[in-house]
């Protein structure tokens, strides 16, 4: 006598004979952190090392922004603090924040963040093109919009913030 197939063996029949289709879609590299309590990123090509707290040391006469400087394996590097910079309320450094080496736009330095989140690999498709609504001093930077784990996401250009940046303090 013959048996019936279970209804489990039925469906893993039909699968195993089903043809897979492989998507390549491209990926982008985030380092995504918290900043008051929203989240941002950077693409991760920008960053070239996440840093736990450290010793920042104030240099007299900086604007507000730069924090100070960071000792890096014998090189020094500024830090800023993109709190500023993006009109929030600036973290206390003696916090669990960290520090984002970053380059572009011809410039590199830390950057000081309340916390970063993950850093993970998303499908462009995923990346929405920033809204027409956005305050006019983050229009420029802002590169796209995504959500991570049900969190809006606001993905920055760290060129064009750099480039914005030394260009107001010329």
């Amino acid at each position: 006598m013959e048996q019936e197939q279970s209804g489990l063996d039925k469906v893993l029949s039909l699968r195993s004979s089903a043809e897979i289709v492989n998507v390549d879609e491209p990926t982008v590299k985030l380092v995504v952190f918290e900043l008051d309590g929203e989240y941002f990123a950077f693409p991760g090509e920008a960053i070239a090392e996440i840093m736990p707290a450290t010793d920042v040391y104030f240099v007299p006469g900086c604007p507000p922004s730069l924090e100070g400087v960071i000792n890096v394996r014998g090189d020094i590097e500024s830090v800023i603090r993109l709190a500023e910079l993006l009109g929030k309320p600036a973290a206390d450094p003696a916090s669990t924040s960290s520090i984002l080496r970053g380059q572009g736009g011809g410039m590199h330095s830390g950057i000081r963040v309340d916390r970063v989140v993950d850093v993970l690999d998303v499908v462009q498709s995923a990346i929405q093109v920033p809204p027409a609504t956005l305050p006019e001093h983050l229009r420029r930077i802002v590169s796209g919009l995504m959500r991570y784990q049900d969190t809006p996401v606001v993905i920055l250009d760290l060129d064009r913030l750099f480039e914005d940046y030394q260009r107001g303090l010329g």
